[in-house]
């Protein structure tokens, strides 16, 4: 197709893949949102129980259950009256605001995959556990970034497995970007080194680079991490400009469980959500965008290579209530 112009044609066939990946996830919350609300005409606390327990296991969480509850319970004491058909609208209001406060948080990711970089090279460093859908985010991100025009390259830093280097290998011939790797049983920070030393030398726009899927300990984590992070700094200062942490949203809560860990131990700026079409709890993005700040930058909705897309708040909760 040559390069990305997201143009019209481009935005709705996203918003169709984006609403057909949340279809699992839209009828669960609204079939429980229905029986919260039965036979009721105002919003009271008998709502508000039911609707608590909808929320909570839409695997929105506990402590953003809660905040949103007292906001309706806020709004209630104002207003004295909110009516059942008006619950949609303002839930629609309270999640869009959860999931939009991160988003002012941080400014210097590129807007899109074909947007001007703030950097060059653009260093992504990918965090997460064995079987979130790592290794194939970083060959999707590889493919678009590909595709809107960026020159890329991979970085093997997951030596820990001899089969997470060859997955990526495989990946880099599939989507056709150069990869770095060293094998299994290397120094990551040595890979890296080398991954962002040939970078520079290849004029390279866009470094992705892999790590470790493990959480062994998090102190044994945090070291190899700062590391990789030290020996980047010494070729590109900045460097890594975003500490993508991958996360499985089928797991549901396991999910705010490991992105807990992975932002105890190092400096996670970034967040992607795998398997969002084959799961009914899409809610977790809620949960985890209220709980720990950090903007959800990516969004896995099926197996092609353009079913990850940059996450837009609007759109995910245009979706969800459409």
């Amino acid at each position: 197709m040559g390069l990305f112009n997201f143009s019209r044609k481009n935005k709705e066939e996203e918003r169709q893949t984006l609403d057909q990946g949340l279809q699992k996830t839209k009828t669960s919350f609204f079939q429980k949102l229905t029986k919260s609300i039965l036979g009721k005409s105002t919003v009271d606390d008998e709502v508000l129980d039911n609707l608590e327990e909808t929320l909570v296991t839409s695997d929105v969480g506990v402590d953003t259950t809660l905040k949103i509850i007292d906001h309706l319970q806020e709004r209630i004491r104002r207003d004295r009256y909110i009516s059942t058909s008006e619950l949609n609208s303002i839930l629609k209001a309270e999640i869009a605001q959860l999931l939009r406060k991160p988003m002012n948080d941080n400014t210097t990711f590129p807007a899109d995959f074909d947007a001007p970089l703030p950097n060059k090279p653009y260093v992504i460093l990918v965090v997460g556990v064995n079987g979130v859908g790592k290794t194939t985010t970083i060959a999707k991100l590889a493919y678009r970034y590909k595709q809107a025009g960026k020159k890329v390259m991979l970085g093997a830093d997951d030596t820990f497995r001899a089969a997470a280097v060859e997955q990526l290998m495989l990946w880099s011939d599939r989507v056709e970007v150069p990869i770095v790797q060293q094998g299994m049983g290397a120094d990551p920070a040595s890979v890296a080194y080398d991954t962002l030393q040939s970078a520079l030398a290849k004029d390279t726009d866009v470094v992705i680079i892999d790590t470790a899927g493990r959480l062994h300990n998090k102190v044994g984590l945090m070291n190899e991490l700062s590391k990789i992070r030290k020996v980047m700094q010494k070729l590109v200062p900045d460097a890594p400009h975003e500490v993508l942490l991958v996360l499985d949203a089928s797991t549901g809560q396991n999910a705010i469980e490991q992105a807990r860990q992975f932002t105890a131990a190092t400096d996670v700026n970034a967040l992607a959500l795998t398997k969002l079409d084959g799961t009914a709890k899409g809610g977790v993005i809620i949960g985890i965008s209220d709980q720990f700040n950090i903007p959800v930058r990516y969004i896995g909705l099926g197996e092609k290579m353009t079913d990850l897309q940059l996450f837009s708040p609007e759109d995910f909760v245009d979706s969800l209530f459409e």
